[in-house]
């Protein structure tokens, strides 16, 4: 934290009395101690393009480029850390955003490497799903198809002085899209270890592309793919006639 740093939190919580530098103000009053050192350590963070969020957008995109080597190599162990790497990767798609609202540290750098971090992370595993016979080719033309269709909308929107805010669609879009890969990940490397009974193997029968599961989330990924990108298009469709 820098010297400006410890200025606002003073200013925050120990200003105007001297008498609040005291160890009985830091007792009786923890939540504006706790406020003030939030505030200040915020206004730290808000004034990097590169914060805590976009940090873990980046990180994300590394921990693509890992799930992507490991997937290739094959192998139990590799694909148990492509695994791995991929719920990650996941979870931090969640926890940038919730952060960025959190502690108001939405930027423009942060707003362009979301999304994209998480178009490179679904279609690199969608290509990879299909060389293993887990996802038709159509399917995955489908779904990268509608992310160069919705980020060229954006664009034009863009250009254009306006926002195409995402929806729920596309949110749960995206959701079933990554519970596929989990699955189809579980899947491969259960197929490879062969497990002869236990949880293993009822994961391995649960994940298999024979179980209700595995088409569930593949076609009802598919089919929210096109219902949000009609419904971006359907936004859009007024720019588009400019």
């Amino acid at each position: 934290m820098t010297p400006f740093d410890f200025k606002i939190l003073f200013s925050a919580v120990l200003i105007p009395r001297y008498d609040s530098l005291r160890p009985e103000f830091m007792s009786n009053h923890p939540r504006k101690v706790a406020k003030g050192c939030f505030s200040a350590i915020t206004a730290s963070h808000s004034r990097h393009t590169v914060n805590l969020p976009n940090s873990i957008t980046f990180a994300r995109l590394v921990l693509t480029a890992i799930f992507v080597v490991c997937a290739s190599l094959g192998g139990t162990t590799a694909l148990v850390i492509a695994l791995l790497t991929f719920v990650i990767a996941t979870i931090s798609d969640w926890l940038d955003g919730y952060l960025a609202r959190k502690m108001n540290l939405v930027t423009s750098l942060g707003k362009l490497l979301d999304p994209l971090a998480d178009k490179i992370l679904v279609a690199s595993a969608f290509v990879f799903f299909t060389s293993q016979n887990l996802c038709p080719a159509w399917v995955t033309c489908v779904i990268i198809g509608r992310e160069f269709l919705v980020t060229g909308l954006r664009q034009i929107a863009v250009d254009k002085g306006e926002v195409i805010a995402a929806d729920n669609l596309g949110k749960w879009k995206t959701t079933l899209q990554l519970a596929f890969g989990i699955n189809c990940l579980l899947w491969l490397i259960l197929d490879s270890s062969r497990p002869n009974g236990g949880i293993l193997l009822f994961l391995q029968n649960l994940s298999s592309p024979t179980s209700w599961l595995f088409p569930g989330f593949l076609y009802g990924a598919l089919a929210l793919t096109l219902l949000s990108g009609l419904n971006y298009l359907k936004k859009s469709w007024k720019l588009l006639l400019d």
